[in-house]
């Protein structure tokens, strides 16, 4: 099999890659290890910078986007009984969020790649890479794979043969736990780890939501926070011991503890519904540098991982494969490698700013109990700090909205212009 850019991994990364390619005349193969119909059922987090949203809507799939997801104009922050909202909007010139699942972006860029005549192949795990220093990399995979979660391994069909793409670059956009990472060698990668001391234990819902806006809250207790998926959806966490077992948690257990650490003097109350998912999320940084090696470059979690507090995960996957679009079109289109070369300095600058946000958010709203009460009266201190002064509101608020993008080193005005479609 022959193509221009291989993509291992159908995620976000990997698929608006794809899309982004396909505007510019650039063929792309997508490899998914997970079946369509997994991908598209399993509920994902799903806060879209006001770029993110921008893109999908100019390039053609927002539609669903802007009818079914859900604008948000800010968010609250509770501390000591008392709810804050930042008002967005008001703080960064107009620019919002929109709060519509990832596995939504997922299926409707699936359903537009598919419609072009796009190559998909589900099911299909990358099983090695090579030649990543040559002009012709190839990918090797096996169809008719399939994931157990439990074991945390790939299973093949016994009649699957090993297939091989032949392509112009590799874009390693399969995650964390993928094997395109480990094809830049050790002696040239360098890999930033933080594991933080708490995890999440998260609930998915059916039931209304319970507020308008996401809630983050820090309590004596720890920290929680209230968002949505969907108008019948409810998505709901509170910090935990990461090596508990949600065994340990039977529903009005769960209940009693968000709704203690949500309580206000209001007397607010926090809906209920039918729990059918629970789960416990660690909280950690990843970051790798550098994200590329000869043709090889990688998107979205392959490279970095933040803690979801900053809700920074599929923007920076998306901003990743921004650039790396524009050094492919600038390549295909004048032979010009600088954007391309410069592929890891332009997209780890924002990703570092990306994690500095997420850390600061997690250290603000989280209990660290291995540590006395000084911490945590300087946490109420921050929170008075951040909630009373426009400048420190400012700052969250545009960092969460999404920074700027950055041009990337040597991107003519002449390529801008031909990418305006996946510029903010």
């Amino acid at each position: 099999m022959r193509t221009q850019v291989g993509i291992v991994g159908g995620g976000p990364a990997g698929m608006v890659l794809s899309h982004l390619l396909h505007l510019r005349g650039i063929e792309s193969v997508v490899l998914e290890l997970r079946s369509r119909q997994v991908v598209e059922t399993t509920v994902r987090a799903g806060v879209l910078e006001h770029g993110t949203a921008e893109l999908l809507r100019q390039t053609g799939v927002g539609e669903r986007m802007d009818r079914e997801g859900a604008v948000h104009h800010g968010v609250n922050l509770q501390f000591g009984g008392r709810r804050h909202r930042l008002d967005f909007p008001e703080l960064t010139g107009g620019r919002k969020i929109w709060v519509y699942g990832q596995q939504e972006v997922v299926k409707d860029l699936y359903a537009a790649r598919l419609q072009e005549g796009g190559q998909i192949i589900f099911e299909a795990a990358a099983t090695g890479l090579r030649d990543l220093d040559t002009p012709t990399p190839k990918i090797r995979f096996r169809r008719g794979a399939q994931l157990d979660p439990e074991a945390g391994e790939i299973r093949f069909h016994a009649d699957a043969e090993e297939e091989e793409i032949t392509c112009d670059f590799v874009a390693g956009c399969d995650g964390y736990f993928g094997v395109s990472r480990s094809y830049i060698p050790e002696d040239v990668r360098k890999e930033h780890v933080r594991t933080y001391p708490f995890g999440w234990f998260g609930i998915l819902v059916e039931g209304p939501p319970s507020t308008e806006e996401l809630i983050y809250a820090l309590h004596e207790r720890g920290f929680a926070l209230v968002s949505t998926r969907s108008p019948e959806i409810q998505r709901l966490y509170f910090q935990c011991d990461p090596h508990d077992d949600v065994d340990n948690w039977p529903d009005e257990r769960i209940w009693e503890e968000l709704q203690a650490r949500l309580e206000t003097d209001e007397g607010w109350t926090l809906k209920k519904g039918r729990i059918f998912q629970k789960d416990i999320v660690q909280m950690r940084s990843f970051i790798c540098e550098p994200m590329q090696h000869g043709r090889l470059f990688l998107a979205g979690d392959a490279a970095h991982i933040v803690p979801p507090t900053g809700a920074k995960g599929m923007n920076l996957a998306v901003a990743d494969v921004r650039v790396l679009a524009s050094g492919l079109t600038e390549f295909y289109t004048s032979g010009d490698n600088a954007i391309l070369d410069a592929y890891s300095e332009t997209c780890l600058r924002r990703v570092w700013k990306a994690s500095r946000f997420s850390w600061w958010m997690t250290s603000m709203l989280h209990r660290f109990h291995d540590e006395d009460d000084f911490r945590y009266r300087l946490q109420l201190a921050e929170l008075d700090y951040v909630t009373s002064s426009r400048a420190a509101s400012t700052s969250l608020a545009e960092n969460y909205v999404g920074l700027p993008m950055e041009p990337a080193p040597g991107d003519t005005a002449n390529n801008r212009g031909r990418a305006a479609s996946a510029s903010t």
